[in-house]
């Protein structure tokens, strides 16, 4: 048998796989439990539009037949958006979109930059494509935008903003974005990753990237969250028709499925399903943010559907999960993205978040206790 250290690149043998939360099934069996808050993956606590729902069960008579690659979902979401179909590319998920980028727009001396403990799902299809990839480090846990221009130099071709960001929550202003685009050069292309965009669009300082079509910026959008479309792994993005001309050169042919694209369609001419998912999440967030501080907690500001709480160390956050994990409560712990302190929280429904915050109260008494023993 071949050796895989043969067939491998070095730069694809060093990555760690993703590895999705635990499911509430697993913990359930697991720890005996009968009761379990899954928190961990920014899903959405409505569950899915009835609209998309019905939309995907009508496509399922249709399984039989290849899907048309999205070009109903593109020609719709051009007219949502007021733009040309030939500036709107879909994919599975906005990562889908994202791999198409990378293999299309990235050589093997290019350079790629974004902030410290950018998105994993970012983190590894840029490191598996072998190029070499730069960061600089947050700010008030926000991207440095000036720092990341001045990072840049004449191999840079790819810069990776995600505004609100994941996994911090935070995200900059329309005055900080403008400055920073003004001082990347047009040969730089610029990934404005917008998965959270339904939640932070009422910020009266949020840089709706709709109202910047610059001919080097794509964005993308997807219907994981707001939408409720998690499973159905679609995203959007638009760009200058020439960048989604080359995008769909190497885009898989019949990506994304029939039924995804029909549940995306559905999911659309939903308004109200969303704007109850904006309210709701809006109420849950400052329910969250505020409990959390006043269990001694720091919360960061947030404009996402989570809530990212910085413990002191980082036993100190492997053990607040695992204690929260007995609770029922499964969070997510940051470690894999680079911020081993750190644990984020995705908003719930109201029964989920109270029972977030009772886990969190008995989790924090319990450390106490521990930290006291241990001194004694």
């Amino acid at each position: 048998m071949v050796s895989p250290d043969l067939l491998v690149p070095p730069h694809v043998a060093a990555l760690r796989r993703y590895e999705p939360g635990l499911s509430a099934e697993e913990v359930k069996q697991q720890l005996g439990l009968e009761r379990v808050a899954k928190l961990a993956s920014n899903e959405n606590p409505l569950g899915s539009s009835p609209r998309a729902i019905e939309a995907a069960q009508r496509a399922l008579t249709t399984m039989a037949r290849y899907p048309d690659g999205g070009a109903g979902l593109r020609r719709r979401l051009a007219e949502r958006f007021h733009v040309k179909m030939e500036n709107v590319i879909v994919g599975s998920g906005s990562e889908g979109i994202i791999a198409n980028v990378v293999r299309t727009f990235l050589c093997d001396n290019d350079e790629v930059l974004t902030t410290e403990a950018a998105f994993l799902g970012f983190q590894v299809l840029a490191r598996g494509r072998g190029v070499t990839y730069r960061t600089v480090p947050y700010k008030d846990w926000q991207y440095d935008l000036p720092a990341l221009a001045d990072a840049g130099n004449e191999r840079t071709k790819l810069i990776y903003l995600a505004n609100p960001n994941n996994p911090t929550g935070t995200f900059f202003t329309r005055t900080a974005f403008e400055e920073f685009h003004a001082r990347v050069p047009e040969r730089v292309l610029i990934i404005l990753d917008e998965a959270y965009f339904e939640f932070a669009q009422d910020e009266p300082t949020f840089p709706d990237s709709m109202n910047y079509r610059f001919d080097n910026v794509i964005t993308l959008r997807t219907f994981s969250k707001a939408y409720g479309l998690a499973a159905a792994r679609i995203g959007y993005g638009f760009a200058h028709e020439n960048l989604i001309s080359m995008l769909l050169k190497v885009k898989l042919p019949f990506e994304p499925s029939g039924i995804s694209a029909a549940a995306a369609l559905g999911a659309l001419e939903d308004e109200e399903f969303v704007r109850n998912t904006v309210r709701e999440n809006a109420r849950g967030r400052a329910f969250l943010q505020r409990k959390v501080r006043e269990l001694g907690f720091r919360a960061l500001p947030s404009a996402a559907s989570f809530v990212t709480i910085v413990l002191e160390t980082e036993e100190q956050a492997d053990h607040m999960f695992r204690q929260l994990l007995h609770r029922g409560v499964i969070v997510r712990p940051l470690k894999a993205t680079g911020l081993p302190k750190c644990l984020r929280i995705s908003v719930g429904t109201p029964d989920e978040n109270e029972m977030c915050v009772e886990a969190l109260k008995s989790a924090r008494t319990e450390m106490e206790m521990d930290l006291y023993a241990g001194s004694h």
